[in-house]
């Protein structure tokens, strides 16, 4: 399961794995959104296979699973690394870099 999330993050310049009903990925994708980006998005509670993606994020060190956020085929982390990315200005330029966003 590990190289299929490897090959989901690597496609698309902005991956989100999220749950519906979490208020912390509603708000990060909100962010992202306001950002004019528009990231792919894998609600977790909606697919297929969603908790076999959910238990491999938990084994590849993303805690809590949801959101768990890749910029550029990387992953940078929860609600709290991406609001303080955000924080001290380094979000923007990240997804400027990783072809996410252009302005």
């Amino acid at each position: 399961m590990e190289r299929a999330i490897s090959k989901m993050v690597s496609e698309k310049p902005l991956v989100i794995f999220s749950k519906s009903t979490c208020c912390m990925s509603h708000a990060i994708k909100t962010l992202f959104y306001d950002f004019g980006v528009n990231p792919t998005v894998y609600e977790l509670d909606e697919i297929s296979r969603g908790q076999d993606i959910e238990e491999a994020l938990s084994r590849l060190g993303c805690n809590p699973t949801v959101p768990a956020v890749f910029i550029g085929g990387e992953f940078v982390g929860g609600e709290n690394e991406i609001m303080s990315l955000h924080l001290n200005r380094s979000l923007k330029p990240m997804l400027k870099r990783a072809g996410a966003m252009w302005v």
